[in-house]
């Protein structure tokens, strides 16, 4: 027994040792990477330039290089994310601290090194750049601009509705691409904007919708629509009734004289609603064969007025 509970202590205290060790292990292990990432290296990084304010029709070319080589001297802490991103951004503003000419950019990288400099950081000594001069290559694109079209299926809640159109923060937009299909687009619709029960003012960020169009660009994508969503009542109104396109040699009794129209119209405006504001005609000559009634259409209603409706359907006459 005495041996046993012995032997059980042994391997006891191994497994402790061990654990000890381990953990001993670690922690050197853990001090030297932090001792050598404390070290400063010189090295050679990748920096991708990229080009801000050159024109929306320029597309750069795929083959172009835009890369250029930094010789530089860092903490090993810093160095460390290019191990997994082997190049870092830096920006350029095209219009001042670039060249453009018919087909490419000339960038001056040495000229150019306090820029570079700066947009590395402190935790860079830049040594040196390669090459001097960079040449990133370009085409231009065809454009134009179009105007926008608004989709849109909204429900107001009961006595509410928009009081004039939707405004829109722009009326057009700048299409990119190739110039065939540039060429067939005469106007860019907006994504659909779908609301329900509506009550308030109505302001929304609407994309265009490009998505029929494969190789197009547009700019911007967004656009802002804007509309005031008020009270709304119905009224109605008597309107004579005038006939026009009728054969002088053609006389024709008709009934009714006048017409009743339902309207829409927002509280601001109800007293505003007047008789000499609408007008309602019948079309002579759009009579068919053997017909004995005229349509009735409202060719004039104030623009305040929404959903005008004419409750007489069809007005009957007589040749005399």
């Amino acid at each position: 027994m005495n041996t046993e509970k012995k032997s059980n202590m042994i391997d006891y205290l191994k497994q402790r040792n061990f654990k000890k060790f381990c953990l001993f292990f670690l922690v050197a292990f853990v001090f030297l990477i932090f001792s050598k990432l404390s070290n400063d290296y010189k090295q050679t990084i990748q920096l991708k330039i990229i080009l801000e304010n050159v024109e929306d029709e320029i597309l750069f070319n795929t083959d172009s290089s835009n890369y250029i080589k930094a010789y530089v001297q860092a903490k090993g802490f810093t160095l460390v994310p290019l191990l997994f991103k082997p190049s870092k951004d830096v920006v350029i503003n095209a219009e001042s601290e670039a060249t453009q000419k018919a087909d490419y950019f000339l960038l001056d990288v040495q000229k150019n090194k306090f820029l570079i400099e700066d947009q590395l950081g402190s935790s860079y000594d830049l040594i040196s750049l390669k090459p001097d001069s960079l040449f990133i290559g370009y085409s231009k694109r065809a454009s134009k601009k179009v105007p926008i079209a608004l989709s849109h299926h909204i429900n107001y809640a009961v006595g509410y509705d928009l009081k004039d159109n939707f405004k829109i923060n722009r009326d057009s937009v700048k299409i990119v691409g190739s110039e065939y299909e540039v060429e067939q687009i005469d106007s860019i619709i907006t994504e659909t904007l779908e609301l329900k029960n509506v009550n308030s003012n109505i302001r929304e960020s609407l994309k265009l919708d490009i998505s029929n169009y494969e190789n197009i660009e547009i700019f911007p994508k967004y656009i802002t629509v804007s509309g005031e969503v008020t009270r709304f009542t119905e009224g109605t109104i008597e309107v004579p009734l005038t006939i026009i396109n009728q054969p002088k040699d053609i006389t024709i009794n008709y009934f009714p004289k006048t017409v009743s129209l339902s309207y829409y119209v927002n509280l601001e405006n109800y007293n505003d609603v007047k008789e000499l504001d609408f007008k309602v005609e019948c079309d002579y000559s759009e009579l068919e064969d053997l017909q004995t009634f005229l349509i009735p259409k409202v060719v004039m209603k104030p623009e305040f007025v929404k959903h005008v409706n004419i409750r007489q359907k069809r007005i009957d006459f007589i040749e005399l």
